[in-house]
C-alpha cells in the first residue's frame, strides 16, 4: 500500500538555480568564477514534506515525504552536496564574485558541461502495525557554458 501511495504523488526534481546560469553564450559562466547554485523550488511536490494517507480494508498507511539533500553532478565527475542552497541576488554579493554562503562551485576549464541535479528524498510510512522508509531521488539536467575571460594590460 506505500508504494501504491507513494506513486500516487506527483513528485518532480527541483528546478535548477545557477548563477551565472550558463544556458547561453549572453549569460555564460567563467573559468574560475564562483558559480552558486539552488534548488528552485517552485511546488511542494518539488521538495516537501509531503503527507498523504490511503486506506484499504480497514488499514490506513500514511507516509511523509521529505528531501533530505541534493547532489550536484558538476558535468567535470565533482560532486557537490548541499541542501537547499541559497539564491545568487545582487544585493547578498554586492555583484561581486563571492562565494555561495552554502552550495557552490568553481569550474578550472573552459567548456559544455551537463549538469545533473538529485535531489534524495526520505519517505517513511506506517501503517497496519508496521513501518518502514523507503528512499527514492530525482533527478534534472541542464547544459552550462563556461567561458575564459582573457583580459590584455596595455600602456599609454
Amino acid at each position: 500500500m506505500a508504494l501504491r501511495l507513494l506513486a500516487s504523488i506527483e513528485f518532480e526534481a527541483p528546478e535548477i538555480g545557477m548563477f551565472p546560469r550558463g544556458d547561453s553564450t549572453e549569460r555564460m559562466g567563467y573559468v574560475g568564477w564562483n558559480a552558486w547554485m539552488w534548488a528552485a523550488v517552485t511546488s511542494e511536490g518539488q521538495w516537501g514534506p509531503i503527507t498523504d494517507s490511503i486506506a484499504e480494508r480497514g488499514v490506513t498507511v500514511t507516509l511523509t515525504a521529505t528531501v533530505t539533500g541534493v547532489e550536484w553532478d558538476m558535468g567535470t565527475g565533482d560532486v557537490v552536496s548541499c541542501g537547499r542552497g541559497t539564491p545568487w541576488s545582487e544585493a547578498a554579493t554586492g555583484g561581486r564574485n563571492v562565494a555561495s554562503p552554502d552550495c557552490g562551485y568553481v569550474y578550472g576549464e573552459d567548456g559544455r558541461y551537463t549538469v545533473a541535479v538529485t535531489s534524495r528524498w526520505a519517505v517513511d510510512w506506517s501503517g497496519g502495525g508496521e513501518s518502514g522508509s523507503l528512499p527514492f531521488s530525482l533527478t534534472r539536467e541542464a547544459d552550462v557554458l563556461i567561458g575564459e575571460m582573457q583580459s590584455v594590460v596595455t600602456q599609454r
